[in-house]
């Protein structure tokens, strides 16, 4: 369903699997007024091509500028940031934005779609940037892809929550990223348009071994990946396999409390003393 999008193998020099982000000792420190706020304070993170992975933390934890830097929307203070084998981290803003369309796919919780532009128009943007050719027919697959083939013409007007959402995740496949970088995808959704979604995600990856990375407060979501990874403070206090990933649609979905306590006591709890700073 979705082998238009497979990205091209590369072969690795090594036995190593190939990290499509190696994150080195990442500082983001911020002025406001006098007052230095260190969001992220030295941060190691490895996520390897092909994986599935939450990044999780409460407000305040440095989520949102580790998402930033990981999505090369903004810079770190120090330290070293490797996008698919390529440093980003001292990038240019041109090479910046070139990086990201070539390398990342976003979805983000609110679709930003055009109003008055069209589901097929929609996902060409991106290949549009790139200087692509072919761009209707590549455009006209990545919907196809998530079951939009008789939508290519609507209006994000008539379109529903999910539908627009699968819109935003074909723009977000057809330039055959590294990675999708993925914040909040079912925050605006019901809970039967988050399940077809999710849905969506995991075929992409389990099928297709493209590279998923979710940025979520969402426990249920977390549940959904293999691996999670915890903030707080900016730094990384937990990254742990997830036993038994659930499947999206063949669970039902517990008490919020009840999701909080499990994912907690899997991610964030468990494990040895020394594994936390």
């Amino acid at each position: 369903m979705f082998k238009l999008f497979r990205r091209q193998e590369v072969v690795p020099a090594s036995d190593e699997p190939k990290a499509v982000i190696d994150v080195r000792e990442i500082t983001k420190h911020y002025k406001m007024g006098d007052i230095e706020v260190q969001a992220l304070r030295g941060v190691d993170l490895k996520i390897i091509e092909g994986e599935c992975v939450s990044i999780m933390g409460p407000s305040g934890s440095g989520k949102s500028t580790l998402m930033n830097i990981l999505g090369a929307l903004d810079q770190p203070t120090s330290g070293e940031y490797f996008l698919d084998g390529v440093n980003v981290s001292r990038l240019s803003e041109n090479e910046l934005a070139r990086i990201r369309n070539k390398k990342i796919g976003f979805v983000f919780q609110s679709f930003n779609l055009l109003k008055r532009t069209s589901a097929l128009r929609q996902v060409e943007l991106p290949l549009m940037y790139a200087g692509v050719s072919g761009r209707q027919k590549k455009a006209k697959a990545a919907l196809e892809a998530v079951g939009l083939g008789s939508r290519i013409d609507h209006l994000p007007s008539e379109l529903s929550g999910g539908q627009q959402q699968r819109v935003a995740i074909a723009r977000a496949l057809v330039n055959e990223p590294a990675m999708i970088l993925a914040d909040e995808p079912t925050g605006n959704l019901d809970s039967r348009s988050g399940t077809e979604v999710m849905q969506i995600f995991q075929r992409l990856n389990r099928e297709q071994g493209i590279t998923i990375v979710f940025v979520t407060h969402d426990p249920w979501i977390a549940r959904h990946t293999n691996r999670v990874i915890m903030l707080r403070d900016g730094r990384i206090i937990a990254d742990r396999a997830v036993k038994e990933p659930l499947i999206a649609g063949e669970s039902e979905r517990p008490s919020l409390a009840d999701e909080m306590e499990e994912i907690l006591q899997a991610a964030y709890y468990g494990g040895q003393k020394e594994e936390y700073n």
